[in-house]
């Protein structure tokens, strides 16, 4: 996990070719609707419509051909910048290559790192990640890893990673991850370290808060990073969208006996649709020997380096969760036990990132609203670079240290 680079050959954002075709209709297609904007006949969002109309009147009386020359020019040009982007993601040299950290346990394709110091007698940590991305987002680079900055403050902190399904865990459901696996970690943990406090990051925060609910005597405590709850706050667009598409997203389930990368990728970038295009073309314009850049790199290899998820969680997280909104409507159950968060006594610390687009922060507040003990931090940033950006240590790693310390000293 820790040793080398996922991108030996970097291809580009993925899936390439969809970008590519979003980005090309985005950018293009405004030659073609200008005529039924300016007329007035063009559909917009009825939250658009002031803005749209605003801007229509203060290009009044412009010269027709003129603007739609400028207008093919701006096309071009952010779609050259895009292009430029990708190609010098390509080529840059960064390669991540961080010291190989000892594995203590191994089942199925499931491995636990033990990040601990030599000598370390601080509190016990449980790191959880998510099931849809790899664990080293919590070990980045050397600067920027919350593994390291936990043991660098003498905590023992121990990363669960979860790695992409293989044939066994193509078969699991929620219940076999986080009853089976989940719990046999935490086994591991206790006989090694002694008590741990869970730390969930994302998706990881909901296996986290259900180990805990199901062991709460095992752990001191459990800290929620960007985790989602009530799946329709702020709104239920995104659940709409699963809804529409659940019958192709079922076939590709029962074709490929998991979620491919491929489709989760696309699911996520419907969040943002223009978001990839921005951000490469500002990475074009960086100076590529940077550090601004080498972080930029890093964190696309890992982007790119995704997992499937195994076709019965990606069931129950599509459908039940996004969908039917199961675990904020207290439907959701494992080993027959409802997952109610008032029935987790123990501190929770529920740090939301306000500018969280993944999991917007009224998703995650619902939870920390729910857990009779939580207390809940704010962060200024958003659900990614809560843990790799540069306000991290300050914003997320001291505070979050700062407690696990303080509940393990009770």
């Amino acid at each position: 996990m820790t040793q080398s680079s996922p991108a030996q050959h970097r291809q580009g954002p993925r899936p390439l070719p969809f970008h590519l075709l979003t980005q090309a209709s985005t950018l293009f297609s405004s030659r073609a609707v200008l005529p039924s904007w300016k007329n007035g006949s063009f559909a917009w969002k009825p939250h658009l419509r002031p803005a749209a109309e605003a801007l229509r009147q203060a290009l009044d009386g412009l010269d027709a051909e003129a603007f739609a020359r400028a207008l093919d020019a701006e096309a071009q040009r952010r779609m050259e910048g895009f292009l430029n982007g990708i190609e010098a993601y390509r080529a840059h040299p960064y390669r991540r290559a961080l010291p190989e950290m000892p594995v203590v346990w191994q089942e199925g394709t499931t491995r636990l790192y033990d990040y601990a110091l030599p000598g370390a007698t601080g509190a016990v940590v449980l790191v959880i990640p998510s099931l849809v991305n790899r664990a080293y987002i919590l070990d980045l680079t050397q600067r920027r890893s919350l593994m390291r900055y936990l043991a660098e403050k003498g905590l023992r902190p121990f990363l669960v990673d979860w790695d992409a399904p293989g044939p066994e865990e193509k078969k699991f459901g929620l219940d076999d991850y986080i009853r089976g696996r989940l719990g046999r970690v935490l086994d591991v943990v206790l006989t090694r370290a002694g008590r741990p406090s869970l730390v969930g990051y994302c998706m990881g925060g909901l296996l986290g808060l259900g180990l805990g609910i199901l062991r709460q005597d095992d752990v001191r405590g459990v800290a929620l990073l960007a985790t989602p709850w009530d799946f329709h706050q702020p709104d239920t667009t995104q659940a709409k969208l699963c809804n529409a598409m659940r019958a192709p997203l079922e076939d590709a389930i029962a074709f490929n006996g998991e979620l491919p990368v491929d489709v989760l990728q696309t699911l996520f970038t419907s969040i943002d649709p223009g978001g990839c295009e921005r951000k490469f073309r500002a990475f074009a314009a960086m100076k590529q020997r940077s550090a601004k850049a080498r972080d930029f790199v890093a964190m696309e290899d890992w982007l790119n380096d995704g997992v499937p998820l195994a076709g019965p969680v990606a069931k129950e997280c599509l459908f039940d969760w996004y969908v039917d909104n199961a675990a904020a409507r207290g439907m959701w159950s494992l080993g027959g036990t409802l997952m109610r968060p008032e029935k987790f006594i123990k501190p929770v610390l529920a740090m939301v990132p306000a500018k969280d687009r993944i999991v917007p922060p009224a998703s995650a507040l619902s939870l920390a609203g729910a857990l009779p003990q939580a207390r809940i931090r704010m962060v200024a940033s958003g659900h990614i670079g809560m843990v790799t950006g540069r306000r991290a240590k300050s914003d997320v790693y001291g505070t979050l240290t700062k407690w696990l310390t303080r509940i393990a000293e009770r």
